[in-house]
């Protein structure tokens, strides 16, 4: 049976079904909004695994090119493996939803929301993300829900929920905001160095509605909602529970608060095998030592948090606010265009910018469209950071990181009309403790200014971590590894001395108070602050010259119905200039033209060339020819690309000359005057030898030659 409900949202409304499609998963839900829809469903296994420490959760988001109306491009008239932007809102679903599975339902759970159709207008990501938990709501899946999430952008000085794409493009600020009817628990997006108190107002602006959707989602499930299945938990308990903990936690006390990390981690294992050697019926049961290695991170968790709550002290000594120790050094390679490399405590990421050209951007060829991006930031995690053995590759976690970096970074990059270079940043953490993401931010805003990119602002990124307990709570800045892992916000901010440019924050409680969230984004800015100054010791500004091994590009503009000219018959002329001075060369539809060459002098060269073939002959200026044909009366002599001009025999020399021949010959690089261009726009010249011979001076009202405007 087919059921409906609906919420109105700027006019329109997003429509959520049950009952039509998909009936085999274990839920399934139809989401329309405008004239996008994505379905969804959610399934788990057949059977339960006990005893698992995890949630054995997947997300996969994915857009079927039919949803545009296209065929997908290149060789593979299918779509294939998930593109980068499907696995970005594959993370925007599963951030939110996998703390409220419970780890004792020990069964695989895999939720796929596929959008099929979109009008272009309306981005398919939100709806998907309400469309997701929907179907596990509804579903026998457990499931601590729902959430729903909506998109807020400040556009023209206002507000609006759910903005189109156009609305999005036009915005000082988006975010995605995700929640459960009690509370935020997800945000994410960029700004343009905006003030903190514009972020708050729009994740307050953001509560409203996701409580209203969560309402609607509930009504849904009451409509068509199948009864939960059943967890399945441990029910043995740990033999003598109370002695274990006892010992372990003097040791582990004693363990966590050793200040470096690699220590630290060897201390804590040490305590716990030596608790353990103490009691080997536990160590000899499989199930017991499940039950022992939990009640271990129990305790780990209970130590950390009472002893930043109660003492004020954090595992490696520090004060809440306390920042870890910064170093910044700057082109610390040899050859790549820009480098830096940014230290904060434990954590090091290499950053390593380079120049292209045009003929270097990211294609893009999706659902939303064709499309270029002149700025790549690229994030690498390799197990040597981490001090681990394991593969190499870019998972979810990189493709995530890095897009964080990459929005944080690209408000602040110089128009492609002031730098009119494709950028690429490469991020390689080879150390990891906390925030390896914005240390790339601190890296890639270093590495750029080295490699000479006119930034507007450097930009600093930073950590924030929370710890609660009833009314307690503890804001701590620049986080380590394992106050992420036990504490109940990962809140990071990056952005310039002026405001805000990314954002991202996951909370693992049920949500965070808005006198919380202020006190947060308030020691973050004065944490970023302290980063910036250290920043700006190291390279106060952006290089003055691009590096030596960088492409050298040269702009100019032409008058569009000159293009033909440039580009001559089947590109005839433009490929002539690219060999002849060693060059790539491109030209828009509006006249904006581009000039790549290795060598600054060749760029030169090739853009002079352009401009003298779509500009006129000027009467009395002095041009650098070559000699095309010689004729009894004279000869005809090519002063600019496609344009000739002749030179009479009488022109020639002061004195009679019998021949041409006896002072030109073809081929011969001549200097000669333009004299005039007749009714019929014939070019008539003087050879300059003769006009000296006369008393004339090459400066004698006209201009002196010119090389660099052949």
């Amino acid at each position: 049976m087919k059921h409906s409900v609906s919420y109105e949202i700027n006019g329109d409304k997003l429509i959520l079904e049950t009952g039509h499609m998909a009936k085999q998963a274990n839920g399934a839900v139809f989401a329309k909004f405008g004239g996008s829809a994505v379905i969804a469903t959610a399934c788990c296994a057949s059977s339960a695994t006990e005893g698992l420490d995890f949630v054995p959760l997947t997300v996969e988001y994915n857009e079927k090119y039919y949803a545009a109306g296209k065929i997908p491009g290149g060789f593979i008239k299918r779509e294939t493996r998930p593109k980068d932007k499907e696995i970005l809102v594959s993370r925007l679903i599963d951030r939110p939803m996998r703390p409220l599975f419970d780890k004792a339902f020990g069964r695989e759970i895999q939720v796929v929301p596929t959008c099929i159709s979109t009008d272009q207008v309306n981005p398919p990501d939100i709806i998907g993300i309400n469309a997701a938990s929907a179907a596990v709501h509804i579903s026998d899946i457990p499931f601590a829900g729902p959430i729903a999430a909506v998109r807020v952008c400040h556009v023209d000085g206002k507000f609006v929920i759910n903005p189109t794409f156009d609305q999005i493009e036009r915005s000082q600020l988006e975010i995605v905001v995700a929640g459960t009817k009690d509370g935020i628990t997800m945000v994410e997006g960029d700004a343009s160095e905006v003030g903190e108190a514009l972020m708050i107002e729009a994740i307050e602006r953001a509560r409203l509605p996701i409580a209203e959707l969560c309402a609607l989602i509930e009504q849904l499930r009451a409509e068509a909602g199948k009864p939960k299945l059943p967890l399945s938990p441990l029910t043995v308990q740990l033999e003598r529970r109370e002695e274990i903990a006892a010992m372990a936690r003097e040791k582990l006390t004693k363990a966590l608060f050793t200040k470096v990390k690699q220590e630290r981690g060897a201390a804590v294992s040490a305590a716990i095998k030596e608790t353990l050697a103490a009691f080997p019926n536990v160590a000899e049961d499989e199930v017991q030592k499940k039950l022992f290695n939990a009640l271990m991170e129990d305790l780990q968790y209970e130590i950390l948090r009472s002893g930043i709550l109660d003492r004020g002290v954090r595992v490696d000594g520090r004060g809440l606010e306390d920042i870890r120790p910064i170093t910044c050094e700057i082109d610390v390679l040899p050859r790549t265009h820009g480098s830096a490399l940014f230290t904060r405590g434990e954590t090091q990421a290499l950053a390593v910018t380079t120049l292209g050209t045009v003929f270097d951007e990211q294609i893009l060829d999706d659902i939303e469209g064709d499309r270029r991006d002149r700025f790549m930031l690229h994030y690498n995690f390799p197990p040597f950071s981490v001090g681990e053995v394991g593969r190499l590759g870019t998972g979810r976690r990189e493709i995530g990181h890095g897009n964080l970096a990459r929005r944080s970074l690209e408000k602040v990059l110089p128009s492609k009309e002031k730098f009119p270079y494709t950028i690429r940043v490469v991020s390689e953490i080879l150390e990891s403790n906390g925030s390896s993401s914005m240390a790339s931010v601190c890296g890639g805003s270093l590495s750029m200014m080295a490699a000479g990119v006119p930034l507007k602002k450097p930009v600093a990124g930073i950590a924030m971590g929370l710890i609660t307990e009833g009314d307690r709570f503890a804001v701590l800045s620049d986080i380590l590894g394992d106050e992420d892992h036990l504490g109940d916000m990962d809140f990071k901010v990056a952005g310039t001395e002026n405001g805000i440019t990314g954002f991202q924050m996951d909370i693992k409680i049920s949500g965070v108070s808005t006198e919380i969230l202020t006190k947060a984004l308030d020691q973050a800015r004065k944490g970023r602050l302290h980063i910036l100054g250290i920043m700006n010791q190291a390279l106060p500004a952006p290089a003055s010259d691009i590096s030596e091994y960088a492409p050298k590009i040269v702009s100019l503009h032409v008058n569009p119905e000159k293009i033909g000219a440039i580009s001559g018959p089947g590109g005839k002329n433009i490929k002539a200039l690219c060999e002849q001075y060693s060059v790539e060369i491109n030209i828009e539809d509006d006249g904006s033209c581009t000039v790549y060459g290795k060598q600054q002098k060749n760029a030169y060269e090739a853009r002079d060339a352009i401009l003298a073939i779509v500009e006129d002959p000027e009467v009395g200026r002095i041009y650098h020819g070559t000699v095309k044909k010689i004729m009894d009366f004279g000869a005809f002599i090519e002063i600019m690309p496609g344009k000739e001009g002749l030179c009479h025999i009488s022109r020639l020399a002061r004195h009679r000359v019998n021949a041409v021949t006896d002072v030109l010959k073809e081929g011969q690089k001549v200097d000669v005057k333009l004299l005039e261009v007749d009714k019929m726009g014939r070019l008539n010249l003087s050879y300059i030898d003769a006009l000296e011979e006369t008393g004339a001076s090459k400066g004698d009202g006209s201009a002196p030659a010119d090389p660099s405007r052949r």
